[in-house]
């Protein structure tokens, strides 16, 4: 499937790389599928959606920068993605990056992804530690 993307214009993804949301993302609920793509600077991902271009996200793995982020949501959340593994569970957290001020995460409303299915879901972190604009820039760079 070719996509055009924000970042790197027209793209061919691979099945492997598209992701359906159901019930969309908060916001942006009438987006529903979305490719997964390596966003070419680790640690980073980017999340496009396959029909509008101007629809995109930069994605981080919490668990890279907060060690003792854990993931928990309410149980049905994951039987909407079909309760994969835990091995087959993907998180992140989308990234807000201003033209001044501090990167932040939102780590409340983490992405949960059934790599096996390619099926995800924007929870609700039960979690109240967790804010939709955790700064990350300090803990980017220190050491556990």
């Amino acid at each position: 499937m070719t996509i055009d993307t924000k970042a790197y214009g027209p793209l061919e993804l691979a099945e492997k790389q598209l992701v359906r949301f159901p019930e969309g993302l908060y916001g942006f609920e009438q987006h529903t599928e979305f490719g997964l793509l390596d966003a070419h600077r680790p640690p980073f991902y980017w999340l496009q959606s396959t029909h509008d271009r101007e629809v995109a996200f930069i994605l981080v793995n919490p668990y890279l920068f907060r060690s003792d982020y854990v993931l928990d949501i309410a149980a049905e959340d994951l039987e909407q993605i079909g309760s994969p593994e835990e091995d087959d569970i993907l998180v992140f957290a989308i990234l807000t990056i201003p033209a001044e001020g501090e990167v932040t995460a939102n780590l409340q409303g983490p992405l949960v992804i059934n790599r096996a299915q390619r099926i995800g879901k924007q929870s609700i972190s039960l979690d109240p530690r967790w804010k939709t604009k955790h700064e990350i820039a300090s803990e980017m760079t220190r050491t556990d």
